[in-house]
């Protein structure tokens, strides 16, 4: 189904074609003046320098070829070229009934539908998800949902941090606290424990304490690099416990993504292509790409410059770094997905590690020369100190005391306007709570930094996720009251508008497939959140006029 943009733009340019003038002239755009018009074409105004004429004399020429149109219930000239329009009351309630009647409101899904690999949320095992893990969780999810939505095939991908050096920490600080377990033991032939010798709050405890000593012995930090390289390595006991803590990392992850709304296609992580790595090193050597560079194996350009240092690809010692892994997933993405895109959902200061790693795939042929690789960089959460959201003590914020103080906030607006019963209100709470959190991270730029602010975010009035489910249960409520007096919703047919408040509602719901395919070409949620505060705006004027 065409947007309503393209229809009125086709009407135009069939204007501009029988008054003698370009038909590409006849482009169409939403009115800058709504006051005056609902769209408006410049067209003449391009026109005067290739026709000689003047553009009100252009602009006269094409109204005057628009004065039967079935589309258009105005069209005028305005000096000194504009062309004004306002669209048919009649028509625009012809293509609602026709949005109301398809499947998707009009939204038309891609002919061309592609695979793309989406790689989002990142986190850490053994570490709690914390704030700054809560843009790439959820606008990643809201890119996955957009793009399915359409029509293409969108893998979504965790991608682990599950094989560094916090591995061998926690595994070393485990070794200090209990020396007695089976996995310590080099001469044990045995079964290890199905069950982890440890909790998911006693690991999220033994992290930073071991990642501490690491910072202040050094005797200890080698011993942590000791134990990262024999799990590297396929020291039996060290993987079994490597096995438990993803296992009860995993398990916690699911539950606070689950709170969130967020789901995950794939639960890979660094150590999945482990196995990739020395053959992609040794083929990078063959094709004379990588070489080694003070002990250190570096992929190197002639135009590498000081911007963009050379791609390191094994350090000295042999180990591997993100770099390593991050080339490792796209050679085994490539080889089980065939994906026509691969995209990053990361925090925009980690741009420079991926120009880097683009450019190391696509120059190694990682990648077939068509496939795209794409990085979605986003800002910081901020206080309203302008500085990345902190706790009271200044510590990083844990994502569920977020999720936690957020739902309290809701909670006491709640019970305070006493519109809900008390023991719906928790429940209550939970939802719009999640609404306040996601549309007020959703509703701002993802490039960009912004400020999260609890008391704003939870608001019902303003631009906001509690006043968007405030409308939409105003909706329901209308709707629900007409089929309790008998009404049949599906016996309605749209009419005409009988107001201007109506005609502003119908014009801003005729926006919708527009809107959806936008967003998802320019990967920008924002712009579908700024369009559902539009309608909802308009809904509210309507209602309180009506």
């Amino acid at each position: 189904m065409k947007t309503i943009i393209e229809l009125i733009s086709n009407e135009v340019m069939t204007a501009f074609k029988e008054a003698g003038y370009d038909e590409n002239m006849g482009k169409v755009t939403l009115s800058n003046r709504p006051d005056l018009c609902e769209y408006q074409c410049n067209g003449a105004m391009a026109g005067a320098k290739v026709y000689h004429k003047a553009p009100i004399m252009i602009a006269n020429d094409v109204v005057a070829k628009l004065a039967g149109s079935k589309v258009l219930e105005m069209a005028e000239a305005v000096n000194p070229g504009f062309i004004n329009l306002k669209v048919s009351g009649a028509y625009m309630a012809q293509y609602l009934e026709e949005m109301r009647n398809s499947e998707k409101m009009g939204v038309e899904e891609a002919k061309d539908p592609q695979t793309m690999i989406l790689d989002y949320g990142g986190p850490n095992v053994a570490k709690p998800l914390h704030v700054g893990h809560l843009r790439s969780a959820i606008i990643g999810e809201s890119i996955k949902r957009m793009g399915r939505y359409l029509g293409h095939k969108v893998i979504g991908d965790v991608h682990l941090g599950d094989w560094g050096l916090q591995m061998g920490l926690i595994i070393t600080e485990l070794h200090k606290r209990k020396p007695e377990l089976v996995y310590f033991q080099e001469d044990y032939e045995g079964e290890y424990p199905t069950e982890a010798p440890f909790t998911i709050s006693e690991l999220e405890e033994i992290y930073p304490a071991a990642s501490g000593k690491s910072k202040e012995d050094e005797s200890y930090k080698a011993e942590a690099l000791e134990a990262t390289h024999q799990l590297q390595m396929g020291n039996r006991g060290y993987r079994a416990l490597w096995k438990h803590i993803l296992q009860v990392s995993v398990t916690d992850l699911k539950k606070n993504y689950a709170n969130l709304k967020v789901d995950f296609d794939l639960w890979n992580g660094e150590s999945d292509v482990q196995d990739t790595i020395a053959p992609m090193v040794q083929k990078l050597k063959e094709q004379g790409l990588a070489y080694e560079d003070q002990g250190a194996v570096v992929v190197k350009e002639e135009t590498d410059t000081k911007e963009v240092p050379p791609c390191m690809i094994l350090k000295s010692d042999g180990a591997a770094l993100y770099t390593t892994t991050d080339l490792a997933t796209i050679v085994e993405r490539m080889e089980k997905y065939n994906p026509d895109e691969i995209m990053y959902v990361v925090d925009k200061r980690q741009e420079m590690h991926f120009v880097q790693v683009f450019r190391c795939a696509k120059k190694a042929g990682m990648v077939k020369d068509d496939t795209k690789l794409t990085f979605l960089g986003f800002g910081t959460m901020n206080g309203k100190d302008g500085k990345p959201f902190k706790t009271r003590e200044g510590g990083v914020m844990r994502l569920e005391n977020l999720i936690r103080d957020i739902n309290e906030e809701m909670y006491k607006k709640i019970v305070d306007n006493r519109s809900i019963k008390e023991e719906d209100a928790r429940a209550t709470a939970k939802i719009v709570g999640l609404s306040a959190i996601k549309y007020g991270d959703l509703s701002n730029q993802a490039s960009k930094d912004y400020i999260f602010d609890i008391e704003r975010f939870t608001s019902f009035e303003g631009n906001t996720g509690p006043y968007i489910l405030y409308t939409t249960v105003r909706i329901k409520s209308i709707l629900n009251r007409y089929k309790e007096e008998g009404g049949n919703l599906d016996t309605l047919k749209i009419l005409a508008a009988g107001s201007d408040s109506e005609k502003a509602l119908m014009l801003e719901a005729s926006k919708f497939n527009q809107v959806i395919t936008n967003a998802y070409e320019e990967k920008a949620p924002h712009k579908i959140c700024s369009y559902i505060y539009e309608l909802a705006n308009a809904f509210n004027r309507f209602y309180h006029e009506t």
